[in-house]
């Protein structure tokens, strides 16, 4: 009954509002009462998610819950199942905590709206297809919740229907992502063709005797393995979005910010980690694609990272982070550190959905503006959400002391990643681990330039936009203030409190929902590391532990690791933190920035990394034109001169003419009539007179 009510409570509120926004319910739910519903609902599944973690990932209580018969056709058996393991628990925590806090916030941000039932209607519907994805038994009822996040995520990015902008986003993301479910959909039904099933158990538990399958595609031999690994990876590449599929994250900032917060930075974008981990026995055994999805991984944070430089749209620079983020935690699992990834995951839904929401503030005080050009010394403005703004990006910079339990949440969940990909590469485990490595170092450095540049345009120095706005600009009201403390919270504390369970007790918490059957091939991170640390100290030649000579120490090992390896993040984020103060606050600071960039129309690569790589306008040149002008040619000349000309248009024309035609038969005098009917009489006669004489 516990995962009944998790589950359903947020559908049962998405009806219920979505029923108030009709002529019907409105008579009877009024907005007010919508909203009640729908966040109690979600706090409520929220809580009892928590409880779920406690009994699943500490005392193991892993359940399955049939709920009905589904598809029963031939051999495909599918059921409506829930599949509660360690895995399913972090992500009910993830998704029904934001989800929550996201409502309750959403009662202050959409205030002003017209048509709130509808908004939290849609927000509860996709929480509930969210929770169909994450806490699904198999592929096909995977594919299903893969598929409702989409629909719903279409809806919110369009919340703002009557804006052309918001239209385009919704429309970009939805066919962007179709893209990558064209991979998915075509990885489940070889899944289905290698095993037979479609049962996550029965899938993973087949990966060994089905580890040399071999199938023919034209002229092919391919490993069966490897392709439905690639197959699953082009559909986590369009949802968490990857370089190449990423390019409709940005634009879905015109939908409202509550909205940002909950698909973009901790539920939605996530569906595609999640997939890899939960398959993590197939990834094990593909080792191509598991390196495949490390380059991609290390190329996106580092892409990303090197956007967020120059975006001046406060959302857009958050939105290009969570694309770098993301990138981390596949190349984290690219290198087989699943529980790295999944760490990191759930920390950033912490300090990611704090710095959408605080940008929600700061947007709201400011009167829906969200250039950072326009902004500047707003911080006494708004005090409460300029703390929690650092907060969010001490813990995104991953600021902590190395080698200690000292730290934001991100200091332990990135640097896990960092690290895991450091012994990757050291033990010879994964062939692109050492460019992961160096690429997280680098996209570190950006990390922490971009984010204190935000802060810096954003709350410090002078003011440079509109006085009028300056003058009524204003803390945000306690219900958006309330999730900011809570969230702070969990980018203050979420690293510390389960570094231990989530790294450290790899084995105990886990407990088998991240499978890996060839433990030589990847690598298993701990809080001791013991097996990373004998591998390394054995080809680094370190016996004792120690090294003699003026940087020595840079090279004896803490928890398994050279403390440079562990010294490394820290440092680029302290780096990318001062030339970001001595860009954006030394002297006039970020107003003679600006200045000197308008008056110079910045430098070629200011203009190559503002234009986000051109790769929009790449794609527009290359597949948008040319797919637009092969559209225009089945509809204007296949649909409507071929199908049109000669079928209902022809045919309807012919009638119409030959119809009025006739119709000038009908004079209505008695004797035309009577005429008409002598003829068709003799008519008659003749032919029957014909007829009889033959």
């Amino acid at each position: 009954m516990l995962y009944h009510i998790i589950i359903f409570a947020p559908l049962i509120g998405a009806l219920i509002a979505g029923l108030a926004g009709t002529k019907f319910g409105r008579n009877i739910i009024n907005e007010k009462l919508c909203m009640l519903l729908t966040t109690s609902f979600l706090f409520t599944s929220a809580i009892l998610s928590w409880v779920s973690l406690v009994k699943v990932g500490i005392n193991h209580e892993a359940v399955d819950i049939r709920v009905l018969r589904w598809m029963d056709v031939g051999s495909l058996k599918a059921d409506w199942a829930f599949k509660i393991d360690t895995l399913t628990a972090v992500m009910l925590v993830v998704v029904n905590s934001v989800s929550a806090l996201v409502h309750l916030y959403s009662w202050g941000y959409m205030s002003d709206d017209d048509y709130k039932p509808r908004f939290f209607s849609y927000l509860s519907l996709f929480t509930f297809f969210m929770l169909m994805l994450v806490t699904s038994n198999n592929f096909i009822q995977l594919f299903f919740g893969w598929e409702g996040v989409g629909l719903a995520s279409y809806l919110l990015i369009g919340y703002y229907f009557k804006k052309d902008t918001a239209n385009a986003a919704s429309i970009k993301a939805f066919v962007t992502n179709r893209v990558g479910d064209v991979g998915l959909a075509l990885g489940v039904m070889t899944v289905f063709l290698v095993f037979g099933s479609v049962n996550f158990d029965i899938v993973f538990s087949s990966i060994l005797e089905n580890s040399d399958r071999k199938l023919s595609f034209l002229s092919f031999e391919l490993d069966a393995l490897e392709l439905i690994a690639a197959l699953l990876f082009i559909g986590a590449m369009g949802k968490s979005a990857q370089f190449i599929l990423h390019v409709w994250l940005p634009d879905a900032m015109e939908g409202p910010t509550p909205v940002s917060a909950l698909i973009h930075a901790a539920t939605m974008v996530t569906a595609g980690v999640f997939l890899i981990c939960r398959a993590s026995a197939i990834y094990d055994a593909a080792p191509i694609t598991s390196g495949f999805i490390t380059a991609i991984g290390a190329f996106t944070a580092f892409f990303a990272a090197s956007v967020a430089l120059v975006q001046n749209d406060i959302k857009r620079v958050i939105a290009y982070s969570t694309c770098s983020q993301l990138g981390y935690m596949f190349f984290a699992a690219g290198v087989g550190a699943y529980n790295a990834a999944m760490f990191h995951l759930f920390t950033h839904a912490f300090f990611k959905a704090l710095l959408f929401l605080c940008a929600g503030s700061v947007i709201h005080a400011m009167h829906h503006e969200q250039d950072m050009r326009k902004m500047g010394g707003i911080w006494k403005k708004v005090p409460v959400t300029y703390i929690a703004m650092i907060i969010g990006t001490l813990a995104i910079t991953g600021i902590g002391i190395p080698g200690t339990k000292i730290g934001f949440a991100g200091f332990f969940s990135k640097d896990a990643i960092i690290e895991a990909a450091y012994s990757a590469g050291a033990i010879g485990a994964s062939d692109s681990a050492t460019f992961a490595f160096w690429i997280g170092i680098v996209a570190a450095l950006m990390t922490a330039f971009y984010s204190w540049r935000l802060i810096f345009m954003t709350f410090n120095g002078n003011y440079r936009g509109d006085q009028e706005i300056y003058a009524h600009a204003h803390e945000s009201p306690l219900n958006m203030l309330v999730p900011l403390g809570l969230l702070s919270l969990g980018a203050v504390m979420a690293g510390v409190l389960f570094y231990s369970k989530f790294i450290g007790n790899y084995g105990d918490f886990w407990n088998g929902s991240l499978i890996i059957n060839n433990p030589d091939h990847h690598v298993k991170i701990a809080s001791e590391n013991l097996y990373a640390a004998v591998e390394i100290s054995a080809l680094n030649g370190i016996e004792d532990n120690k090294h003699s000579g003026l940087f020595g120490w840079l090279f004896n090992l803490v928890h398994g690791y050279p403390f440079w390896v562990l010294l490394m993040p820290l440092l680029v984020s302290i780096s990318g933190f001062s030339l970001a103060y001595l860009m954006y606050m030394r002297g006039e600071g970020a107003s003679k920035h600006i200045r000197n960039i308008e008056d110079n129309g910045g430098s070629p690569l200011y203009n190559f990394l503002l234009n986000k790589w051109y790769i929009d306008e790449i794609y527009e040149m290359t597949i948008v034109k040319w797919v637009k002008k092969i559209g225009d040619i089945f509809w204007k000349i296949g649909d409507q001169k071929i199908i049109d000309g000669f079928g209902p248009d022809g045919i309807s024309s012919a009638i119409s003419r030959i119809s009025k035609r006739l119709s000038k038969l009908h004079t209505g005098y008695l004797y035309h009539y009577a005429f008409v009917m002598l003829l068709g009489v003799a008519l008659i006669i003749i032919l029957v007179f014909r007829t009889v004489g033959s």
